[in-house]
């Protein structure tokens, strides 16, 4: 296994288990077929471990499996506060010592402030004494780092990063969003801050390896790599990404992922795999509806709507699937102190005065409301505002 450290020396994998995918019996987690897979990953070098507190029933199972393991040294152990639940220190300290209890530890190592996507979200927090609460945490030992997950864009990511000392973070990064979601920008700026970076989403949710176009699939089979061997080395060659989390849910992925991460290094990937991920991307843009490449000259919308990020998720609609665009604009739009939905958009045509490729912007966001802003969402978004922290 390789390791990288963090900005406190701590040697983290590599490879990251994200525990969020544990197979399910029912409607419980298989406990015994997820020990068997955890524990391997543990045995053989991954010694950072992903959960979070609204996951059915994962810190429980991962608080389990480290206890009857005895093991629960030798990993670091990241979960993450569910923010938007709660409208108080004592409602955070309330959640917290739940997660305690469910994972049979008196300490977190990562602790995260869950889809923190806007500055403005964290003031609010900050305003009600998260920040006291974390730093109090932290000095007693019962949290050792801090950090903040996060999907929006990069200058949302940029600001979040300078408005607190964070001691890392963790994104939505992959070779299909190296220009979306706090993108390729966003890494590097958190790397020249000396911010280690947890990545998450590093295969879309298995898309990029189930869900590929015939010809993609063909151009990666003449490499010589997997489909998943692919985005993980694309991944692992920069040196500013710390760990990369996967969501294993099989021993036979726990083994490949590992054999991958024990020949992967920062570096090695040459100018004809850049140019397989380049060719890969096309084949799946082109089922693309909007021809936005995420440049942001549209920005900033005096509305406040986020346009690269809503052209993002109508595209991914249409290249992974209905529930994935519509779920990624729900999270990027809506859950966040000021919406950013496409709905805002007055048709005032400033964005398209500044836009290279042409775009009918105004056009395309009505679009993209059509399809993304259902009655689920504007439910979802509502109930967001009404009873969440927001």
């Amino acid at each position: 296994m390789q390791y990288r450290g963090d900005s406190k020396g701590n040697q983290i994998s590599i490879l990251g288990y994200g525990c969020m995918r544990f197979t399910k019996k029912g409607s419980a987690i298989d406990l015994e077929k997820a020990e068997q897979e955890l524990m391997y990953a543990i045995r053989h070098g991954v010694n950072y471990l992903d959960t979070a507190y609204i996951y059915p029933g994962n810190e429980e199972a991962v608080g389990k499996i480290l206890a009857k393991n005895k093991c629960r040294e030798e990993v670091y152990l990241a979960t993450k506060l569910p923010h938007y639940l709660i409208r108080s220190v004592a409602g955070a300290q309330k959640k917290f010592q739940e997660e305690l209890v469910r994972l049979q530890t008196n300490y977190v190592d990562y602790y995260l402030m869950h889809m923190l996507n806007d500055v403005k979200t964290w003031e609010k927090l900050v305003s009600i004494g998260i920040r006291e609460w974390l730093e109090g945490k932290k000095a007693s030992g019962e949290i050792r780092q801090i950090g903040f997950s996060y999907h929006g864009n990069s200058g949302n990511f940029k600001a979040l990063l300078d408005a607190y000392d964070w001691d890392f973070c963790q994104i939505q990064y992959n070779y299909l969003d190296e220009y979306s979601q706090a993108g390729r920008e966003g890494l590097n700026y958190a790397a020249s801050k000396n911010i280690p970076v947890i990545i998450m989403e590093p295969l879309r949710g298995g898309r990029l390896v189930n869900n590929l176009p015939v010809q993609a699939e063909e151009k990666i089979a003449g490499s010589g790599f997997t489909p998943a061997e692919l985005a993980l080395r694309w991944l692992w060659d920069q040196p500013q990404v710390t760990c990369v989390l996967s969501g294993m849910n099989s021993l036979e992925m726990v083994q490949e992922n590992i054999r991958i991460a024990e020949t992967s290094e920062a570096g090695v990937f040459g100018e004809e795999e850049y140019e397989l991920t380049r060719q890969v991307k096309r084949e799946i843009n082109q089922r693309m509806k909007v021809g936005c490449t995420g440049c942001g000259y549209c920005m900033p919308c005096p509305k406040g709507v986020d346009i690269p990020m809503a052209f993002h998720c109508y595209n991914v609609k249409y290249t992974e699937g209905g529930k994935s665009g519509k779920w990624e604009y729900l999270q990027s739009t809506a859950m966040r102190r000021e919406s950013s939905s496409a709905s805002l958009c007055i048709g005032c045509g400033k964005c398209e005065t500044h836009c290279p490729q042409g775009i009918p912007i105004r056009q395309k966001l009505k679009e993209a409301v059509d399809e993304l802003e259902t009655p689920s969402y504007r439910l979802i978004k509502w109930a967001v505002k009404t009873f969440g922290i927001y």
